[in-house]
């Protein structure tokens, strides 16, 4: 007879934690507002008069923050790849032509979705380091019929921006094809017009520019794409990411399957404070600290690994040489400054977040020194002093204060 299971031993959070938190300063999670805790703290009914209110008003505060006057907004119970996996499973299925737009990671696990529920997927991918233009795009779809073209605005995991999102979707939309754009690491820190770019579906997370909790999305679609889903005869593969049975929802207040109560609520007030400071002083805010911070590393001795005309604000990639430790150099960072950036998918380079939260004069003072410090123990040849004082030569506008 097998022996029963013993409990493990009981360790509470405190003993697992650093004492100090860290300061959150990679690619995403990015430090939250009070406001934005206190709201996670809390549960209601998910079905409730309360929660309609909500709802409500974060479907609204969604259209200003997607620039869309498209009623079909949604939250995802799940983190910004069941958000890019609802677009891709509700408007693609066998037979479905997809074109792939690849900068890296992000951009190219479209395609591994798409794959995945039987489309037809072709891949579009410049050389390193550089976007990618709506004349690249123009030449491809002359080749061949496209139902659905996929992008990112922002690529997070190398640090490369695509400037052409509005040129793109143009050449797309003449093209007779819809067109998805994942902005995980770029709504709210820079200018995206779902409607005036004619963009189709638009998704974000939670825990990147908004400075929400991770696990909770946000996804809009425009009228054409929802047009397509409401003629699809087969059924969405994912039933939770079924939007059809989440328009119950998020439309009529009825049940799909239990919200995550707390994670919408947060959503709410992290959408609340954007609203109030509005995009564009948030626009200002991300310009000025981005450019802050590129202007202290440039100066102190490192290099960026993204040139500046493709170089994305809200994910600065820093390239690293060969023989310099940057895993040992970044858990210094940690222990010696409690401050967390983040490491790369096999490139050469870390990463720091400029994200809502994180373009704050003291974070970017505090992450250039940890940055500066750590790195130049472990071998590379920095002038901190010097780097500091170009981040703050640069973070004071002509106003002569630091950014809010």
């Amino acid at each position: 007879m097998k022996q029963a299971i013993k409990a493990p031993d009981s360790i509470p959070l405190r003993d697992i934690l650093p004492e100090e938190p860290l300061l959150l300063m990679g690619a995403g999670p990015v430090p939250i507002p009070d406001a934005v805790a206190r709201a996670n703290s809390i549960v209601i009914n998910h079905l409730g008069p309360y929660m309609n209110r909500v709802v409500d008003r974060i479907k609204l505060m969604g259209q200003y923050v997607f620039q869309t006057a498209s009623p079909k907004v949604f939250g995802i119970a799940g983190p910004s790849s069941a958000a890019m996996e609802m677009a891709v499973t509700n408007l693609l299925w066998p037979g479905r032509r997809v074109l792939i737009l690849k900068n890296g990671t992000f951009s190219g696990r479209f395609g591994e979705m798409a794959e995945a529920v039987g489309s037809d997927v072709t891949i579009l991918e410049p050389g390193m380091r550089q976007s990618i233009t709506a004349d690249m795009v123009a030449k491809e779809l002359k080749k061949k019929q496209y139902d659905v073209v996929t992008m990112v605005q922002g690529e997070t995991s190398c640090g490369v921006i695509n400037h052409e999102v509005r040129e793109i979707a143009d050449v797309v939309k003449k093209h007779g094809a819809l067109i998805i754009v994942d902005t995980v690491c770029t709504l709210s820190t820079m200018p995206l017009h779902m409607d005036a770019w004619h963009l189709d579906v638009v998704f974000t997370g939670g825990q990147k520019g908004l400075s929400s909790i991770p696990g909770v999305s946000l996804i809009a679609f425009s009228t054409e794409a929802w047009e397509i889903i409401e003629k699809r005869k087969g059924r969405c593969p994912h039933w939770c990411l079924d939007v059809r049975r989440a328009l119950q929802f998020w439309q009529y207040h009825h049940y799909h399957y239990t919200a995550p109560v707390p994670g919408i609520l947060a959503l709410h007030e992290a959408l609340r404070l954007v609203c109030e400071e509005t995009l564009e002083k948030r626009f200002e805010r991300h310009r000025i600290s981005s450019r802050s911070l590129q202007a202290g590393i440039d100066a102190m001795g490192m290099t960026l690994f993204i040139p500046e005309q493709y170089r994305l604000n809200s994910v600065v990639a820093i390239e690293i040489p060969e023989g310099i430790d940057s895993k040992q150099a970044r858990q210094h960072m940690m222990d010696a400054f409690h401050v967390d950036i983040a490491g790369a998918f096999g490139l050469p380079i870390v990463r720091i977040g400029q994200m809502g939260e994180q373009c704050r004069p003291h974070n970017l003072f505090r992450v250039m020194y940890a940055l500066g410090v750590s790195f130049r123990l472990a071998g590379m040849d920095l002038d901190v002093k010097r780097g500091m004082a170009a981040l703050e030569d640069n973070l004071v506008p002509d106003t002569g204060h630091f950014p809010a």
